[in-house]
């Protein structure tokens, strides 16, 4: 009898069981999503290894390298800077017999002439750029055209805008006195400030934390903070090192080296405190690379 009992019971379990079931069936557990991947990172530089002065792309150890730019013998691209998501690059081209800051696509599927001028870097959040003409310093609105001078009338010729992390100042060289020297203007306007002025500074560019600020001399790859403060030789061996820009982490420096002015130029990475470089390039002059 009791067996009889308990299997009645299972069996009204069974049935409470189907019912609820019936009348609300159990939700699918959705699936996981796939984690995301880190976005690759590029270093974007020209080069002359096709004949004419193109831009290129590389992966960061130097590998994957590929063709972005073509045109005729009679033009040049030159001076890539790829955009704050690294979804759009600028450059200068002498497309159309007059040099002018382009605007394409990574992958070079569109490209556009932007304005007249050269030298040209993304502002942080990729509205504006700051960029050179005449041998002055300018930023635009990519949206609506307008444009303001930074550099006072009688200052010239100024070079290398770069903006700091923050949006807020713009430092760049100017040549005062018969020398190159780094100065730092609020992007809105204002009196420039001295960084330094020793050693012919130029191409100066903002550490990722903006805590410093990565330049050339003559013939070596510094640091120094904004403040002026700190200066400090980053490259020391032979040969000529130029055009520094930071990696996405702070972590290393990028930048050229030739035997000479004349070249031919390398890309080598170095780590931002110093250290052994290391070489990403060879063969044909490759120039002002660009990581992000």
């Amino acid at each position: 009898m009791r067996a009889v009992r308990l299997a009645l019971g299972l069996l009204a379990l069974f049935a409470l069981v189907a019912s609820l079931c019936a009348c609300a069936p159990l939700a699918e557990a959705a699936p996981e999503a796939p984690p995301a991947q880190p976005r690759r990172e590029r270093i974007v530089f020209c080069s002359d290894r096709s004949g004419e002065w193109r831009i290129w792309v590389m992966d960061s150890d130097g590998s994957g390298m590929t063709q972005l730019t073509r045109g005729t013998p009679d033009d040049a691209d030159v001076d890539p800077a790829l955009g704050p998501d690294g979804a759009a690059i600028l450059f200068t081209s002498t497309r159309g017999g007059k040099a002018g800051v382009w605007r394409m696509e990574s992958d070079a599927t569109e490209s556009e002439r932007v304005c007249d001028g050269d030298q040209a870097e993304w502002s942080p959040d990729g509205t504006r750029i700051a960029f050179r003409r005449d041998g002055a310093v300018f930023v635009r609105e990519l949206a609506g055209g307008a444009e303001q001078r930074l550099t006072p009338a009688d200052w010239l010729p100024c070079s290398g805008p770069a903006w700091s992390p923050d949006g807020g100042r713009i430092a760049f060289a100017g040549l005062r006195d018969g020398a190159n020297a780094l100065y730092v203007v609020e992007a809105g306007g204002g009196p420039p400030s001295l960084v330094y002025d020793k050693q012919g500074a130029c191409e100066p560019h903002w550490s990722p934390d903006g805590q410093l600020i990565a330049y050339e001399t003559e013939t070596h790859v510094c640091t120094i903070k904004p403040d002026g403060t700190g200066n400090r030789l980053i490259t020391y061996f032979g040969g000529l090192q130029h055009y520094p820009r930071w990696s996405p982490d702070g972590k290393d420096l990028v930048f050229c080296q030739g035997a000479s002015e004349g070249g031919p130029w390398e890309i080598y990475a170095i780590p931002s405190a110093g250290g052994q470089p290391r070489r990403l390039t060879e063969g044909g002059s490759d120039l002002y690379p660009d990581w992000k």
